[in-house]
């Protein structure tokens, strides 16, 4: 049997845990008759499973026939590509030549007689979805990994002005948290600001524990000491599992070194990289001292409370600490703390 755990990025693994709660609110939102938002945003760290999670959505959504769904890249035009992707679907190309709309000047079929031929790529997707609305149908589009580059602000800019003539057309996307940030405060896509924005948490402790020990067919307890090795991260779930898959011969204790090597390398390498020097020191005290109190922790930085507040929120966003534990903040990956003891 192939093994059911995955350790690369962005593919859906056989083996995996899904978040049902934050899954539904989407899903009820999108699907209810009048929907109250047509924009989520997915974020977390690295290997959190956005990807996963925003496949999972989209495979949901193409069962149900009312849904159109396309993935649009943000590394190139995103317009033209939605356009195109729209007409290269049989079902939307009859659609759009019944309505005599000729796009021939995009490069997108051939003329029609007796048509205005349309020149503009926003104006040819907002015909697009005029006529995709007036059929019933809802299109889903996901962008995944986006960031503040011009392809996406242009895309959300022409978005926003679909949204206020009540198209049906629904966006997901994924994202760090800070490009997703620099792209909410753009002056001109304030509807980005107000849309909500889901953090993907740990994944569900019990549930790791069942998936484990269904997986191995091992007792609870080691099931739960695996469960803990994982601290509820998604890529390290995946990757503890595939080892242990690979390595059936072995105890857990044995597999460490190659699951640490592996969080290095795919992960907190990059992580460790993108820190500041005050980042890199504000964590490396957590890990040498093991304390959590964040009054003691800034004062045996010298550090004042407005500077410690800049970088805990900032060690926060970048999905390296918990502070929700109000005064108290941790590591949340795991093993990290060997990690840092070792790149000090």
């Amino acid at each position: 049997m192939q093994n059911p755990f995955s350790i690369s990025f962005g593919t859906p693994p056989s083996q995996f845990i899904s978040r049902i709660t934050q899954t539904n609110q989407i899903l009820d939102t999108f699907t209810a008759s009048k929907p109250s938002n047509h924009v989520f945003m997915l974020t977390g760290i690295r290997g959190s499973g956005k990807t996963v999670m925003m496949t999972d959505i989209s495979d949901r959504l193409r069962k149900d026939k009312k849904w159109i769904v396309v993935e649009i890249s943000p590394e190139r035009d995103m317009l033209e590509s939605l356009a195109a992707t729209l007409y290269a679907i049989p079902e939307m190309h009859a659609l759009f030549l019944k309505a005599k709309l000729d796009f021939s000047v995009l490069g997108l079929g051939a003329s029609i007689e007796n048509a205005a031929p349309i020149t503009d790529i926003e104006v040819a997707v907002n015909r697009m979805l005029e006529h995709i609305t007036k059929a019933g149908k809802r299109l889903l589009v996901t962008v995944d990994e986006v960031t503040n580059n011009p392809y996406v602000k242009v895309f959300a800019a022409a978005f926003q002005i679909y949204l206020r003539r009540n198209y049906s057309a629904f966006l997901l996307m994924t994202g760090l948290y800070d490009n997703l940030y620099d792209l909410q405060n753009e002056k001109s896509l304030t509807f980005l600001y107000r849309a909500p924005k889901v953090v993907l948490e740990p994944l569900n402790y019990t549930a790791i524990v069942a998936h484990y020990k269904k997986t191995f067919e091992i007792t609870d307890d080691k099931a739960e000491n695996m469960a803990k090795l994982t601290k509820g991260y998604s890529f390290a779930f995946q990757v503890l599992g595939y080892l242990t898959w690979e390595n059936k011969d072995k105890d857990i204790e044995d597999i460490i070194p190659e699951y640490d090597q592996y969080l290095e390398e795919y992960v907190y390498d990059k992580i460790w990289s993108e820190m500041s020097n005050i980042d890199r020191k504000i964590v490396e005290h957590l890990a040498t001292t093991g304390e959590t109190d964040v009054t003691k922790i800034r004062e045996q930085l010298e550090m004042t409370t407005p500077q410690f507040s800049v970088y805990r929120d900032r060690l926060k966003r970048k999905g390296v600490i918990n502070t929700t534990r109000y005064g108290y903040i941790s590591l949340v990956l795991p093993r990290f703390e060997e990690y840092i003891k070792v790149h000090m």
